[in-house]
């Protein structure tokens, strides 16, 4: 690929200073069993190149165009603004496929669709026809995360500041866990008024005054490029934020669906750690010597571990599918507070249990396989670097709260990207 960025960089850039090529029009996903498909033959490729990926740090440049090209990343427009409009057991599904195979480069789109759906549930009409249009044109969708704590005291603080000038409309500020970001066209973030009020900002990855530094150091998903956005005076245009402090005490799914999201990254974290396994196991390991047997896949310990986690992962994948199809259901009608915590508390369920299920598989991994599997050459650890990062994204303790403080005293989990 030769083609040269709205900036002037090409493929053979500095991935740290590469900006992502201009879109083009990507392949029409017609339904949902066809983005399951599509979805299945890409992660069958990504698989190929993805210890090799991780153990080098390539970021994945190649193989996310190949992902905006094939149409997965507009299966969630509604219909009517002229996408697919898949459902949520669709996209969990799609999700898990792909993080199977490489969680790393499954895990960046995670903020594009997380956005579509904020947008979906309080973006104006004339923005919706303009991003979704922009998104089955071919753009990426990335994020400004919120800032290290360190600079920030919550997580929801503002590190970010919108502000009127004799020049029209200012940002500025730093953002961190920009997961999505350094491969964007479009780079959405949470800001704050002059009068401290909640703003959704979106900016272009190339608009003067925006700087992605690939700062992301983390052992596990390695190339997510989650780090830092830098914003320095950069100018907004007056439909180019969404006032998200209109829209607090209303009830929608976009936190439900951005965790339902998290959970299907663990899920398959957990699916591809458990396939490595076995199949190491099949072809190297060596019996133990007490065993009394030839093959490794002949011990009965083996073989109770291997039913053992096999339960597990399916275990966490279909109440992960249970959930999308509640978040399903929920959607076709209007959203309340009680249909709002009802998504939230059927999304945790699957949180808690995907969690629980990668960081299981990742470890026991090592007990199946032996002492051989810890070699740097077969890279394995990646699946426990990968579901160990992975599932710090939110504390699974806080879920296992929410969930007994609603049962026990009806208590409505806090709405926001988390629950």
């Amino acid at each position: 690929m030769s083609a040269v960025s709205p900036a002037g960089t090409t493929p053979d850039t500095p991935q740290a200073e590469r900006l992502p090529l201009p879109p083009r029009t990507p392949d029409r996903i017609r339904d949902d069993a066809h983005a399951i498909t599509v979805a299945q033959a890409l992660a069958e490729e990504f698989r190929q190149e993805a210890a090799t990926r991780d153990r080098e740090r390539r970021l994945p440049w190649d193989e996310l165009d190949r992902y905006t090209a094939s149409g997965l990343g507009t299966i969630t427009i509604p219909r009517e603004y002229g996408g697919t409009g898949v459902s949520y057991e669709t996209l969990a599904t799609v999700f898990a496929t792909i993080c199977a195979a490489d969680p790393s480069l499954g895990q960046i789109p995670q903020n594009h669709f997380a956005v579509l759906q904020n947008l979906r549930d309080t973006g104006t009409e004339a923005q919706k026809r303009r991003w979704f249009g922009d998104v089955l044109a071919g753009h990426r969708l990335g994020n400004a995360g919120p800032e290290r704590k360190a600079r920030a005291g919550k997580m929801t603080d503002a590190t970010a500041r919108l502000t009127r000038t004799a020049d029209g409309l200012r940002v500025s500020g730093t953002r961190f866990y920009s997961t999505g970001a350094l491969y964007a066209h479009w780079i959405p973030f949470r800001a704050a008024d002059e009068e401290n009020r909640p703003l959704q900002v979106w900016v272009r990855r190339d608009a003067p005054g925006v700087r992605v530094i690939d700062d992301w150091d983390a052992f596990g998903q390695k190339t997510t490029a989650s780090g830092t956005v830098l914003l320095d005076n950069v100018a907004v245009g007056e439909e180019d934020f969404i006032p998200l402090y209109l829209h607090l005490d209303t009830p929608t799914l976009s936190g439900p669906v951005s965790q339902l999201i998290q959970a299907s990254i663990d899920a398959g974290i957990a699916q591809g750690a458990l396939r490595d396994a076995l199949d190491y196991v099949r072809t190297r390991t060596r019996p133990w010597v007490d065993s009394g047997v030839e093959l490794a896949v002949q011990d009965p310990y083996i073989i109770q571990e291997a039913g053992q986690l096999q339960i597990e992962v399916d275990a966490a994948h279909e109440v992960l599918l249970s959930a999308a199809r509640t978040l399903d259901a929920l959607s076709r009608q209007p959203v309340t507070d009680d249909t709002s915590a009802q998504a939230s508390i059927a999304v945790a369920e699957a949180k808690i249990l995907t969690t629980e299920a990668a960081l299981a598989v990742s470890e026991k991994l090592f007990e199946l396989a032996g002492s051989s599997a810890t070699r740097a050459a077969h890279n394995l650890d990646r699946h426990w670097r990968n579901a160990r990062v992975h599932t710090l994204h939110d504390p699974v303790r806080w879920k296992y709260h929410l969930l007994g403080n609603y049962l026990l005293n009806g208590v409505r989990p806090r709405r926001h990207q988390w629950n």
